[in-house]
């Protein structure tokens, strides 16, 4: 299954969630029925995996867990915040980091629609959102006359 598919079936999942139950409630609560609407899916996730570090050739439990992990490859963490913030996308690269996994989901559903609170973040860079893009001004062509 290809990154983007994966990516979009948890989104329909996380909207499902989001319409049923809206913003405000507890980070746990949006956990545990998106873990329920990906049990209906059909598709292979871990739940609340332990990221271990590796130091030095040591490997160390320093109390990190990924919410989800689907198909071995696509990080999802959860949030329910006034406003996702830099150190969330940080996290969120953090773990695809040291979880050697190429693409992450950073769901906030504290926000009126759920589509305001989505970031996909790809290991190595993470692609912004539409109002983040700079505002490009129109340019004027003057057609000299002949």
């Amino acid at each position: 299954m290809l990154h983007e598919d994966i990516t979009q079936r948890v989104i329909h999942a996380a909207t499902k969630v989001h319409t049923a139950l809206g913003p405000g409630l507890l980070e746990s609560t949006y956990d545990l029925c998106l873990l329920h609407e990906l049990c209906l899916t059909g598709m292979h996730f871990e739940h609340q995996v332990q990221l271990p570090v590796v130091y030095r050739g040591v490997r160390l439990d320093a109390g990190y867990r990924i919410d989800f992990l689907l198909e071995n490859r696509v990080i999802v963490e959860l949030k329910a915040v006034e406003k996702l913030l830099p150190v969330h996308t940080a996290q969120l690269l953090s773990y695809l980091k040291l979880g050697e996994r190429p693409v992450g989901l950073l769901i906030n559903f504290n926000v009126p629609h759920l589509r305001q609170g989505i970031r996909r973040v790809v290991n190595g860079y993470s692609l912004p959102s539409e109002k983040d893009l700079p505002s490009v001004s129109p340019v004027s062509f003057v057609v000299p006359s002949s």
